[in-house]
């Protein structure tokens, strides 16, 4: 059953919320001004390389300081999202939507809520949640001030490094799809695979070249492809 939060409850979930996310980290929020003490636990969480998305709605309020932090972090993919009202902050365990913006003066100053839902009690729920935050993180665009991360290049080939405007595959029904092997479904495939979150269940096409081959959605590009894409 989802749990309700006020002001303090919501704060106090949000930090615990990020501290234990060891899989992925969605933070959707239209305003962004990120206070020290989250920066400090979405580092630490950036160090253990999970999947961390940020998506934020309002380029005039940016503060550029927070924009840079994030980008420079080596697991963190920011993206903006044109008319976003929602916020919502999920791992792969919890969700919680609320009034709250992802904004110091918000957690300071305002008298908010919103609402608290585990996956192991309301799975349905919680992964109807994640569908619609992966249909607005899909639908979001690069900033336009980027800045270049300062963590050095890993030793293993770089695949997101490939450009957003390429096309790729779903790796279950072969639909076209934008080139992420981060996120190798379709919205309608990853629905069904989120009912059980299995990385390495087998899938039908390369995400890549799109030809049928066993793949996952931990790695979902043939072997001939990945050769390819490594010289």
């Amino acid at each position: 059953m989802a749990q309700f939060l006020d002001t303090t409850a919501v704060s106090h979930e949000l930090t615990q919320l990020i501290k234990k996310a060891d899989e992925k980290l969605y933070l959707i929020s239209p305003y962004l001004q990120i206070a020290t003490a989250l920066k400090d636990l979405i580092r630490e969480r950036d160090s253990r390389k999970i999947d961390i998305r940020v998506v934020y709605g309002k380029q005039d309020k940016l503060n550029p300081e927070d924009l840079s932090f994030l980008q420079e972090l080596s697991s963190v993919k920011v993206s903006f999202c044109e008319n976003l009202h929602a916020k919502c902050y999920l791992n792969e365990s919890t969700a919680i939507i609320t009034s709250m913006n992802l904004y110091q003066y918000s957690q300071q100053n305002n008298r908010e809520m919103g609402i608290k839902v585990d996956k192991a009690t309301d799975t349905e729920l919680y992964n109807e949640i994640v569908a619609e935050s992966r249909r607005i993180i899909q639908t979001s665009t690069e900033p336009q001030f980027i800045v270049k991360k300062k963590i050095p290049e890993p030793s293993t080939p770089q695949m997101q490094k490939k450009p957003s405007s390429q096309s790729g595959f779903c790796i279950r029904c072969k639909t076209t799809i934008p080139l992420d092997p981060s996120h190798p479904l379709c919205s309608t495939c990853y629905q069904s695979w989120a009912n059980y979150s299995d990385p390495t269940y087998r899938e039908k096409h390369c995400h890549v070249c799109g030809k049928s081959s066993q793949t996952s959605y931990a790695k979902p590009i043939c072997y001939d492809c990945f050769k390819k894409m490594t010289k």
